[in-house]
């Protein structure tokens, strides 16, 4: 089986495209929380959206801290991962919900 790239219809230029996945949610507070499954086999990228400024982190048993990665408030990043891993989640000054999607 082989692969074929999206490509724009006017100039043919390849267009970077991943089908999202299953979706986590994490409530973000004062103590780290993480998503309760690990990201399944196969999974490479992840896409992330908070809707309050948080820290993140990727791991088997990850614990995110305020010294972490910063993920302002509704951007959407993209994240290399590795099966099997986790995110965790904190808040940077107020609680919220940060939208953990598998893209394949």
């Amino acid at each position: 089986m082989s692969t074929t790239l999206a490509i724009d219809s006017s100039n043919f230029h390849p267009i970077q495209a991943l089908a999202p996945g299953t979706t986590q949610t994490i409530t973000t507070s004062g103590s780290s929380a993480a998503t309760s499954s690990a990201f399944a086999a196969g999974t490479t990228v992840v896409r992330i959206v908070a809707t309050k400024d948080c820290h993140i982190t990727f791991a088997a048993s990850p614990t995110a801290t305020t010294s972490l990665p910063f993920m302002p408030a509704n951007q959407v990043e993209y994240f290399k991962v590795t099966a099997g891993e986790k995110c965790a989640a904190i808040q940077s000054s107020e609680a919220g919900t940060v939208f953990v999607t598998e893209m394949s």
